[in-house]
């Protein structure tokens, strides 16, 4: 049997994919470790999960602060932000922590997040293969060499922080989606595995017997600030009339009767519960829905999620809204639209079987295993 270190960011939609294939490798009688934030990590984690500290609460909780900065940020600031405030500092917070897990655990293979720098870095000096896991997809389709002064500054912040560009690996990159949302030419180290949500691990509590005939879900993820309370807001107007249930992850507030306020939810398990999903694009929550054949209401605000969510509309399988122009109106015609046009919900299916097709963390596992293998 072989070992493996998964190395992740304080950012639950990048541990979530790592959680489930940790799991399947769990389950193959592979020895696992996770490291970086333990606060993160063990409630996505299974239990008895072996977890490695590379970040302290003190560290997270600047992480936290600092997303309030980022989310007031505009055009080029926010890539400048992104990088030099966020990834590269993030990564030289992280090194030591991961030298010591590469020390204590011994593994064969470093898993590292595609926003877990300190991973490749660490894993090169310590002459180990490693392999990025792709929590998103956008990066692998709107590369920064279209824009060559921006992406010669990237590199050269990567040349100073790893001497070379590590953003993802020659060995193995595992992406969670597949060609029926991405499209491009991609080298044979790239899999497209699908959605990994098998061996999830889900703790939040939730009234079941609450839900009603047709269900709906909106979710800004973990996204917080003046813009959020917003939309939320014209998405409380948008459903007040509609003969659905609601179920809307936000802090309390007044409500209309048929929405189930929630301050967090367990979502996979929610899933096939619902009939559409409203979302500002993050790649874990459309990728969960589109697995469960679900049409989507996609607003982006930032990020990969523009990218994300021009994926949707391309593969037909939603509607998607300007986030910081969507009044009330305009979320009650994309969500009438989705739940009432049959094209979408079959757009959304065939992605669905797409993502059967690819494997999951099966998938990814039997691609890790044959790293080890050589």
């Amino acid at each position: 049997m072989s070992r493996f270190l998964f190395v992740v960011p304080p950012l639950t939609g990048h541990v979530n994919p790592t959680a489930s294939v940790g799991g399947e490798l769990l389950a193959r009688g592979h020895d696992v470790a996770w490291v970086g934030h333990p606060g993160t990590l063990a409630p996505l984690l299974p239990d008895h999960a072996v977890i490695h500290p590379a970040i302290d609460d003190g560290l997270e909780a600047g992480i936290r602060a600092e997303r309030e900065r980022w989310l007031a940020l505009r055009g080029m600031a926010v890539l400048k932000f992104f990088w030099e405030e966020f990834l590269i500092p993030l990564g030289h917070a992280m090194v030591p922590g991961v030298a010591a897990a590469v020390r204590d655990f011994a593994p064969d293979v470093v898993v590292a997040d595609q926003q877990a720098l300190a991973g490749p870095r660490v894993a090169n000096e310590a002459g180990l293969p490693w392999v990025t896991s792709a929590a998103t997809s956008a990066e692998l389709v709107t590369p920064l060499r279209t824009m060559p002064k921006v992406d010669a500054w990237v590199r050269g912040l990567l040349h100073d922080f790893a001497g070379g560009d590590i953003r993802f690996s020659d060995r193995l990159v595992l992406v969670y989606s597949t060609k029926a949302l991405v499209s491009g030419d991609f080298g044979d180290e790239v899999a497209f595995v699908g959605p990994a949500l098998a061996h999830r691990v889900e703790r939040a509590e939730f009234p079941w017997e609450r839900l009603g005939r047709r269900n709906v879900l909106i979710s800004l993820g973990t996204l917080n600030g003046s813009a959020g309370e917003r939309f939320f807001t014209q998405a409380l107007d948008a459903v007040a009339e509609l003969d659905v249930r609601v179920v809307m992850v936000a802090p309390e507030r007044p409500a209309p009767a048929n929405v189930l306020l929630r301050p967090s939810v367990p979502q996979l398990a929610l899933m096939p519960h619902l009939d559409a999903v409203v979302t500002h694009g993050g790649h874990n929550t459309v990728c969960e829905a589109l697995a469960h054949g679900l049409p989507l209401v996609v607003a982006p605000i930032r990020d990969d999620q523009p990218t994300v969510a021009a994926q949707v509309v391309a593969a037909g399988a939603g509607v998607r809204l300007t986030y910081s122009r969507a009044r009330s109106t305009d979320i009650r015609t994309a969500l009438e639209s989705v739940l009432g046009e049959p094209e979408y919900a079959a757009a959304a299916e065939l992605v669905r079987e797409s993502f059967l097709a690819a494997g999951g963390a099966a998938a990814a596992a039997d691609r890790l295993e044959k790293v080890v293998a050589g």
